[in-house]
């Protein structure tokens, strides 16, 4: 029998889809699976619409089969079939789709058919050296089988064959080069790959399993007790879930089923804090299931960490962990978008960036935003235990792309109340502002505790207002991201000016800086450019001394510049520190004396001052030893 030669550039053609468009072997076993699911779905079509075709639903089914000595992997259907012209057109043309052809045939837009592009069939070359498909067509007396060893070409002939419908038989190829496909003849191997990628096509999927259990054999022990032994035997298993439980509506599916669906999915071994249900239709048809997890991974905060939600198409998976239909802000979600309305690439492992992502990824971020300030307003509990593992993830992601999901994310955040003693939301804080404050306050330190010690605090207390604390390293970058909230910026007690002076009181200590400028100029000259300014203080109530700073840069931003690998020299990021004094304390009177009567004690005790507010701000000093050598000049 002549051989025919494909219908293409083949060799070229065939070598780039078998070695360049699928990435991963294994995805042969789903490609067969979606084109059975697929002759399936045709002739069940044309049973509904052709009342001659009398194919009852429940007998429509896929089978999955490997016979190790023959080295051979079957999938059969009992689908539409293929006539000797089905088979030229749909294989041996490389790059034609039976499917599409069908789709466009049709006018209903709910026939679900999965196949686009014609080249899927084509995977089982990645595994198989020869490949022999026997097809019926229904309504045809006569099957013919198709049969190639790849680009060379193939051939086509008669044949018997019981039933319509479709085998193909892939002989698998020998182990080489470091590849296993010994293991694609293993049930278990099989049964795993089903799951994987076809657990959900819409047709049972059939396997004989190898199943076993205690029997007893007819014998007893010495106590007459009958004795057992383990007996395996072969049972025909479906092995898919079929429907999957994101497509079941919510009556069908409690939460606690979506809870234990997703322990098993994503091996998680708590329950998730919260499951969302997707069902959208429009421009893009789609259903997502998605979790929002009580804790985080060990490698959430680590590069190692894959974010994405699986993404099937018609029950079929495509990528595992798809990125492109997940908010980075929310990367800590997982769950499953279902989509017929995809636009894949022809192996289906990459998705086209198109308008349809967009849109899918739009919606989710809202779904997911609606879902966590529910979770805060209602259930504050569960919400807290998210926001233990997940609230930094929040504040970054304010931070990166200058502020880009600032609005998304700015209600979700939260900082811990002076007032309050616990977490409050910023829309909390907002709400409980007293008539008359102005700005929203805040003290950054390294735990809360440091913050309510800071001597800033004070003038901010004394009015009754409330401050909130930075005690995380992403907190400052948050708060200048932010700028303001509701209308009211953002004001470091740590900072220049809170706003709290009257225009009188402004005027009064502008007259005393101006009649003590000789003190605090005396001291900026001893410290040197260890300080951008001194003055008197308008915020220290009871402590003597305080460490503020000016500019965009805060003391805890430059700690966390300097933890950085490089060190803060090679990061040129430092804040510019104001010494502040308190004019009313008995340190102020005794260094204005000094400084006109023993300048030499002066010096020592403005960097006794600087040192201790150094101390009091939790920065590191940068020179220990003069510190302790000017305390004891003292003496």
């Amino acid at each position: 029998m002549a051989k025919k030669q494909f219908k293409a550039e083949s060799k070229q053609l065939l070598d780039l889809m078998i070695n360049s468009i699928y990435t991963h072997r294994e995805i042969f076993l789903r490609e067969i699976i979606s084109n059975a699911s697929d002759a399936i779905d045709k002739l069940h079509y044309k049973s509904i619409t052709e009342p001659d075709i009398a194919v009852a639903r429940e007998d429509l089914l896929i089978r999955v089969s490997a016979d190790p000595e023959a080295r051979t992997v079957t999938v059969s259907d009992n689908g539409i079939g293929m006539t000797k012209e089905d088979m030229d057109a749909n294989l041996g043309v490389i790059a034609h789709s039976g499917s599409l052809e069908f789709k466009k045939g049709i006018e209903s837009a709910d026939v679900d058919i999965i196949g686009q592009f014609g080249v899927g069939f084509y995977s089982s070359f990645l595994v198989s050296d020869k490949v022999t498909v026997r097809s019926k067509a229904y309504g045809q007396d006569q099957a013919w089988e198709w049969k190639s060893e790849g680009a060379d070409g193939y051939t086509v002939k008669e044949c018997q064959k019981d039933g319509f419908g479709t085998d193909v038989i892939m002989h698998i190829r020998p182990n080489a080069d470091g590849e296993d496909f010994d293991q694609y003849l293993d049930d278990y191997v099989l049964q795993m790959l089903i799951k994987k990628y076809s657990d959900y096509v819409r047709w049972p999927i059939h396997m004989d399993l190898e199943k076993g259990a205690m029997e007893e054999t007819g014998e007893v022990d010495e106590e007459g007790n009958p004795k057992k032994e383990w007996k395996t035997h072969r049972e025909d298993t479906v092995v898919n879930s079929m429907v999957p439980i994101w497509q079941r509506p919510k009556d069908e599916a409690t939460d606690e089923e979506c809870f234990k669906f997703y322990q098993e999915k994503f091996r998680d071994y708590e329950d998730p804090v919260s499951v969302i249900r997707v069902n959208a239709e429009g421009a893009v048809s789609y259903r997502a299931m998605l979790f929002i997890p009580k804790a985080a991974p060990y490698n959430f905060y680590s590069r190692d960490f894959e974010p994405g939600l699986q993404l099937y198409s018609s029950g079929v998976m495509i990528m595992d962990k798809c990125k492109d239909v997940l908010p980075e802000c929310f990367r800590f979600v997982r769950g499953v978008v279902d989509s017929p309305d995809l636009s894949l690439n022809i192996s289906r492992e990459i998705l086209q960036h198109d308008r349809q992502l967009s849109t899918i990824k739009a919606n989710i971020e809202k779904k997911i935003k609606a879902e966590l300030a529910r979770l805060m307003a209602d259930e504050p509990e569960k919400y807290a235990e998210f926001y233990k593992s997940f609230g930094t993830q929040l504040k970054y992601s304010i931070v990166d792309g200058y502020g880009a999901k600032a609005d998304v994310l700015q209600d979700l955040i939260m900082f811990h109340s002076f007032e309050k003693d616990k977490p409050i939301s910023l829309r909390e804080y907002r709400d409980a502002m007293p008539e008359g404050q102005e700005k929203i306050y805040y003290a950054s330190a390294d735990s809360v505790a440091r913050a309510k010690q800071l001597p800033q605090t004070e003038q901010v207390r004394e009015k009754g207002f409330d401050i909130l604390c930075m005690s995380e390293e992403a907190d400052d970058f948050v708060v200048k991201t932010l700028r303001q909230y509701d209308g009211k910026d953002f004001c470091d007690v740590a900072g220049a000016d809170l706003g709290l002076e009257t225009e009188e009181e402004k005027k009064e200590a502008d007259e005393r800086d101006e009649a003590e400028r000789t003190v605090t100029d005396f001291v900026k000259e001893t410290l040197g450019d260890r300080v951008a300014a001194v003055k008197l203080s308008r915020k220290l109530k009871t402590h003597p001394v305080c460490l503020s700073t000016q500019g965009e840069v805060s003391l805890e931003m430059e700690k966390y510049f300097a933890s950085i690998p490089g060190g803060i020299e090679s990061n040129k990021v430092k804040a510019q520190r104001v010494l502040e004094i308190n004019a009313d304390h008995p340190a102020y009177a005794a260094l204005k004396e000094a400084v006109f009567s023993d300048q030499e004690k002066a010096k020592a005790m403005a960097e006794i001052m600087y040192g201790q507010a150094v101390l009091v701000a939790g920065v590191p000093m940068d020179d220990v030893s003069a510190y302790s050598d000017s305390v004891f000049k003292l003496f």
